[in-house]
Order: C-alpha cells, then sequence, then structure tokens
C-alpha cells in the first residue's frame, strides 16, 4: 500500500476522530465519576468496535447495510435505542443522587464494577453505529485496490485505531486531573444532565437518518 494512501486515510479519520459525538460525550461522562482506567475502558472498546467494524467491511458483510433498506433500518435502530438508553441512564442519575459528596468507598465500589460496563458500553456505542461502519464502507475504496490483500486493509483500520487512541488517551488525562471535583453531587449531576441530553439527541438523529 502506498505511504500516501495511509497519510491521506489518516487525515481522513483524524477528523472523523476529533470530530463532536458520542464517543467524546462518553469519555466525558465516564472519566469524572469513574476515573482513568475506567475511561481507558471506554477507548479499548471503541478500538474493538472498529476492527469489528474493519472486519464486516474487508468481507463485504456490511454491504448489506447499504444494499437492504430493512438491514439497515434494523441495525440504525438499535443503535439509536442503545444511544437513547445510555441518554436516559445519565439523565436518571443526575438526579438520582442527592448528597452534596460521595464517600471514597464509594466511588471506589463504582470504579472496579465500571469497568467491564466501560468497556461495554464504548464498544457498543461504534458497533451498533451504522455511520462507522458506512465509513469504511466509504473509505476502503478510496484508499485500497479490490486487488490488496486483507492485511493492507487491515492497517487501515489500525491506522485509524491509533489516531482514536491517541486523541481520546489525551482527553482522559485532562479529565482525571479534575477527578477530585467529581466527589461533589452537583458537578456529577451538571456531567450526566449534559451527556444524557445529547446522547438522546444523538439517538434521536441517529433514529432519523436515511439511508443515501
Amino acid at each position: 500500500m502506498d505511504i500516501n494512501n495511509i497519510l491521506a486515510f489518516v487525515a481522513v479519520a483524524t477528523l472523523l476522530v476529533v470530530s463532536p459525538g458520542p464517543n467524546g460525550l462518553l469519555i466525558t461522562k465516564t472519566v469524572p465519576v469513574s476515573g482513568t482506567k475506567a475511561g481507558f475502558a471506554n477507548i479499548w472498546g471503541f478500538v474493538a468496535a472498529f476492527y469489528v467494524h474493519g472486519t464486516l467491511s474487508i468481507f463485504g458483510i456490511s454491504m448489506l447495510l447499504v444494499q437492504s433498506a430493512h438491514a439497515f433500518f434494523i441495525f440504525k435502530m438499535l443503535g439509536a435505542v442503545y444511544l437513547i438508553w445510555i441518554g436516559l441512564k445519565a439523565l436518571i442519575s443526575a438526579f438520582k443522587d442527592n448528597n452534596s459528596t460521595i464517600p471514597e468507598s464509594s466511588l471506589k465500589t463504582k470504579k472496579s464494577v465500571s469497568m467491564r460496563t466501560a468497556f461495554a458500553e464504548g464498544f457498543l456505542t461504534n458497533v451498533l453505529n451504522p455511520k462507522v461502519s458506512m465509513f469504511y464502507l466509504a473509505a476502503f475504496p478510496q484508499f485500497i485496490s479490490i486487488n490488496e490483500s486483507a492485511v493492507n486493509a487491515y492497517t487501515l483500520v489500525t491506522a485509524h485505531s491509533v489516531m482514536n487512541f491517541i486523541w481520546f488517551s489525551t482527553m482522559v488525562v485532562m479529565l482525571s486531573r479534575i477527578k477530585t471535583i467529581a466527589n461533589n453531587a452537583t458537578f456529577k449531576k451538571w456531567i450526566n444532565s449534559i451527556t444524557g441530553i445529547v446522547f438522546i439527541g444523538f439517538g434521536s438523529k441517529l433514529a432519523l437518518m436515511k439511508n443515501d
């Protein structure tokens, strides 16, 4: 694969990664409340989902999303319902805690419980997002030929994953510096309220998206 094609793909993937979306919101919601490790668990969930979408695109399976209106609708609605569900959970959490501070022991318990959940949320937020699959379907033909091996295609998936890991790891580190104020229930309520509303908005927008 030509190095220029790889660099061009990296540029496109970077724009996708840094643009506002559910991934950044999930990190913003997770790190202040559940800690740095949970934030990185989110990121590994993102990466795992990229390889799923990449594999489906490489072997042509996800073409069903473009060619079949029914398959696209089902997949789209699953993603929309999941995003809205995360948003509702965040809103419920925002108004559930009434104490001004949360005990440190409680925070530690949440961290240990949330690790697996954080990975699953990161994974499902991306694997159920047809926009990610369609990105691979649209991008791969532009940067690789049909005669190239799957190894070259996975090079692009890896490049996308690396850019994603760098960007969101930076975000995790930055957010971890304010974790001392996460013990404040007002801050937690504010974070959960904002992310809950925006996640519901993303889910609603996804539900209304058409398969052009």
